[in-house]
């Protein structure tokens, strides 16, 4: 028995607004999240302020990070005038040791690019200096563990920067160095690559991708207690770990 013209019509205004009705509600999902930000955006100091223990947090906006300029001679490839949309990979010499650097964004795909060009590295790097402003938490720990494989060490001169994903990339090392200066912070991810999804959803993905997190660093000798900072500061802060938690979380290792 086919289905009567007005029976039809129903049916498909029905179907029209179950998606109208859903729509509302990531929508409203996605403007319960960003609005409080808009409304009352951090008034924490700006990322380069001097900090101290118990002052820590500072604004953090990634499109709005700019690179330091390096010492002379301090690193094995200068600093870039902008930081890069997605991670640039050079391999190079330094102090007689092969070495590469990872710089800008991670984006995502960036571990799949990274293996290919891993794999093409001859002599195999001892380190990877790192200079990131963050960016997808997955490729990030993909990035890292392809790291750990193939045992190298991380490291940071004194005007690096690490922050948001990029700790995970810096705690895979097998040794892990960060000069006085760098500047390493952690804080709130977002994880899936949908960030419009209703709430219930939104909250298993996030705890999802804690769980990795936490599983990931106790994997490379970090200690998961680190995320207790991520967990309570927004997205639009960051928390910057002092020497002392750097040693204390065992994100760097005594060489």
């Amino acid at each position: 028995m086919t289905a009567r013209p007005h029976q039809t019509g129903r049916w498909l205004k029905w179907i029209l607004g179950l998606q109208v009705l859903f729509a509302g509600v990531m929508l409203s999902s996605d403007l319960a999240r960003i609005l409080p930000q808009i409304a009352s955006p951090s008034s924490a100091p700006a990322l380069t302020e001097p900090l101290g223990p118990g002052d820590q947090t500072r604004r953090y906006d990634p499109n709005q990070v700019s690179p330091r300029a390096p010492r002379p001679g301090s690193r094995p490839i200068p600093a870039t005038t902008d930081m890069p949309s997605r991670l640039e990979f050079v391999d190079t010499v330094w102090n007689g040791a092969p070495v590469i650097t990872l710089t800008g964004t991670i984006a995502p795909g960036d571990a799949d690019r990274f293996a290919t060009f891993l794999a093409s590295v001859d002599p195999a790097p001892e380190q990877a200096f790192l200079n990131s402003p963050g960016g997808s938490v997955s490729d990030a720990l993909t990035l890292g563990r392809a790291l750990r494989d193939a045992g190298i060490g991380t490291r940071m001169t004194g005007t690096d920067i690490c922050l948001s994903a990029c700790p995970y990339i810096l705690s895979s090392g097998t040794t892990r160095q960060v000069e006085y200066g760098a500047l390493v912070g952690v804080h709130q991810h977002y994880f899936g690559e949908n960030t419009a999804l209703p709430a219930f959803l939104a909250v298993e993905d996030i705890q999802r991708g804690q769980g990795e997190v936490m599983t990931f660093l106790d994997e490379m000798g970090v200690d998961p207690l680190v995320m207790q900072h991520a967990l309570v500061t927004p997205p639009d802060e960051i928390y910057l770990l002092t020497a002392q938690e750097l040693t204390a979380y065992r994100i760097v290792t005594a060489n």
